[in-house]
């Protein structure tokens, strides 16, 4: 655990060191990139999920999900977004009575490749998602390799953003005993104000089609960008209630969100 905080930490002053305050953006700017998922926007969310009844034996699940987002221009007309979720997970109660497992989980790694040019407020990226094998622990990951197609697609409207990122992943190699056969769909809107504050109600799902097992949840979620000292933030959050039947689902969670903001 400790290497996994001294990365993080080196990931974080490297972003520190490569960007600079950008004058004249405003807090309203910044939560209108945050609802873009491919926005050229360098972004660290720190993403604090706390999950109850977790399960048949209702345990209790915590999930820091590390998700640095670097944007790189290609040309004049294209963008490639590097998203990557670095899951770091504390469980209890979940496999079994009195068990707990804390660890690492397993990495999934974005690439969106996305025009500059905006038409009409319609913005989208294409380009893979790739799943590593990088549990700590059995329980924390699938112990797979995994590579599928990844896009985002959205709507900018004044104040409004709205649309859907979805991925699908097969699994190419690994030790778990169990093929990945999953597809993932996000649908989210946000309103976002003039004084940087913005509300999101979005969902989360995953369709294993091997097992016919689905799982989802929805949040709503209040967040609000301000500074400390020299650096730009987004803080927010909100409760989670979970469907499907999945059933290691949750009942209900909650997720706070800080996201540190590195505007060029």
């Amino acid at each position: 655990m400790r290497k996994i905080f001294i990365t993080i930490s080196a990931l974080l002053l490297s972003l520190s060191a490569f960007t600079q305050e950008e004058k004249g953006t405003s807090a309203e700017d910044l939560a209108k990139k945050l609802a873009n998922p491919v926005a050229s926007l360098i972004s660290v969310p720190l993403q604090n999920n706390f999950d109850f009844s977790v399960g048949p034996l209702e345990g209790f699940r915590y999930n820091l999900n590390v998700q640095p987002v670097i944007p790189i221009s290609l040309n004049e007309k294209w963008n490639m977004i590097s998203r990557t979720i670095i899951p770091i997970i504390s469980q209890s109660d979940v496999t079994a009575n009195g068990t707990n497992e804390t660890g690492l989980g397993d990495i999934a790694q974005s690439i969106f490749f996305s025009p500059k040019e905006v038409k009409n407020g319609m913005v989208w990226g294409v380009g893979p998602i790739f799943l590593l094998p990088t549990a700590t622990e059995d329980f924390l990951g699938a112990n797979k390799w995994g590579v599928g197609p990844n896009a985002v697609l959205l709507k900018l409207k004044g104040q409004w953003t709205y649309g859907a990122l979805a991925n699908h992943v097969w699994s190419v190699g690994g030790s778990g005993s169990n093929d990945i056969n999953a597809s993932f769909f996000q649908p989210f809107m946000t309103y976002a104000t003039k004084t940087g504050a913005s509300f999101t109600i979005a969902s989360e799902n995953t369709q294993s089609w091997d097992n016919d097992i689905f799982g989802g949840f929805v949040g709503a979620y209040y967040a609000k960008v301000t500074k400390f000292g020299k650096q730009m933030v987004q803080l927010g959050g909100g409760p989670k209630v979970y469907y499907g039947n999945n059933p290691f689902n949750p009942d209900w969670g909650i997720r706070a969100n800080i996201i540190l903001l590195f505007p060029k």
